[in-house]
């Protein structure tokens, strides 16, 4: 999907879905752009930072919602500009970050199983808590936008006093890894994997204990 100096090339999947990812900001956050390229509706998961680069990359799309993944601040940077451009749009986060988020107005609380429609695609919400109380995932068919819970070779961080690494473990086990193997996993930060290529891991991160 390229890197961080890439133009933000789309990323076609049997013509269903567009996806865009951009690396913004001090500590390369991944925004990404998914689209209905039947209706031209899109979705920017994480705000995260240099504005100007996420408009220019939702330019003649119609953003319809602006999710976060969790309430840390390096996701949520560009909030107040995207929303300002696109006032319509709903902003969802979890109730249990809410929190994290500078007042006002108070976002969309986004509920475990919620179906956000963008055009002809529906984003599902899974909430996966143990990187922070109420980080989520997003999936669409095929892909997993799993923010900052899953990476590639492991977890994210659960540092306290918010992370809990039994918890992410129950997530990532849970949650993520019902899904098939061929599942692009789309991380907050880095390279995206697949569900197939981590789930043999997951004994390895337990016994590890990160």
């Amino acid at each position: 999907m390229g890197g961080r100096n890439d133009q933000s090339p789309t990323w076609l999947v049997d013509g269903a879905v567009r996806i865009r990812r951009l690396t913004v900001g001090a500590y390369g956050n991944n925004a990404y752009v998914v689209a209905c390229p039947r209706t031209g509706d899109a979705l920017l998961i994480d705000a995260a930072d240099e504005p100007d680069r996420l408009l220019a990359a939702l330019a003649g799309l119609r953003c319809q919602a602006i999710v976060l993944t969790h309430g840390h601040s390096d996701h949520w940077q560009a909030l107040e500009a995207v929303r300002r451009a696109y006032p319509q749009a709903l902003v969802g986060i979890h109730p249990a970050d809410a929190g994290m988020l500078p007042p006002p107005p108070l976002p969309h609380p986004l509920a475990d199983g919620e179906p956000i429609p963008i055009g002809g695609l529906t984003v599902t919400v899974i909430h996966t808590p143990g990187h922070t109380p109420g980080s989520v995932c997003l999936a669409v068919p095929g892909h997993l936008f799993s923010g900052d819970t899953l990476f590639p070779g492991g977890p994210g961080a659960t540092r306290p006093p918010l992370g809990d690494f039994p918890q992410i473990i129950a997530s990532i086990r849970e949650r993520c890894f019902t899904l098939p193997d061929a599942t692009v996993v789309l991380p907050g930060h880095g390279e995206s994997t697949t569900v197939g290529l981590e789930r043999p891991h997951l004994k390895e991160w337990i016994a590890r204990g990160w």
